[in-house]
């Protein structure tokens, strides 16, 4: 009787396990990844501590990129999009994205928290036709690279756009200064060392405050 009851048990743990909650599905996305790219202007260089992405079904992945970012050719005023390209799989398209830097040349440290809207991942997943001018031929591109562009004072500037489209700009946000300060305390204030040629630029010209 005693081993019918265990047997019993047993049966009903493993049927409890098999109606538990279940994985995940993987994104259904027309492409194995989009892209998440950093960018600064000129001289005006910039750490990324971490990019943190909630997805469209509410699930979050952390630290999909950090690190450098790619810098335009002036330091007044933006390019359109660009950056230094991280590509972000297993992962479907972004509701939110946290992202905290270092803005090195202040320096300060950052975070903000940055709202995709809708229109933003109906465009990354709508096909367009266009020649494209690395492979000189027609192609299907999608628009899935997200830019998120960083300015001293915490100016963040965020496109949308493909290898072969054009980026589309999805806003200029503030962000909020980390009063923990870099790596949220865990570097004792020590902020990541800036290189001699954005150091020594800063100091003749200064920071175009208001200029992004």
């Amino acid at each position: 009787m005693m081993r019918f009851i265990l047997l019993l048990g047993l049966l009903l743990s493993l049927s409890a396990c098999a109606s538990g909650p279940k994985p995940p599905a993987s994104p259904q996305l027309p492409y194995d990844s989009w892209y998440v790219g950093l960018a600064a202007p000129r001289f005006m260089e910039v750490w990324v501590e971490t990019v943190d992405v909630l997805d469209q079904r509410g699930l979050a992945f952390f630290r999909v990129s950090a690190g450098v970012a790619g810098y335009t050719r002036q330091p007044v005023g933006w390019h359109k999009g660009g950056g230094s390209m991280m590509p972000v799989k297993n992962v479907d398209l972004p509701q939110r994205i946290f992202l905290r830097w270092q803005s090195l040349v202040e320096p300060q440290a950052y975070l903000i928290r940055i709202p995709i809207p809708q229109w933003v991942r109906d465009e990354m997943v709508k096909p367009e036709r266009v020649f494209c001018q690395g492979s000189k031929e027609w192609r299907d591109d999608y628009r899935k690279m997200i830019t998120l562009g960083m300015a001293p004072g915490g100016i963040v500037k965020v496109w949308v756009g493909g290898a072969c489209l054009d980026f589309k700009e999805v806003g200029r946000f503030q962000a909020e200064i980390e009063p923990l300060g870099p790596y949220r305390g865990k570097s004792n204030g020590q902020y990541i060392r800036i290189e001699p040629e954005n150091k020594a630029y800063v100091e003749k010209h200064g920071i175009p405050y208001g200029s992004w």
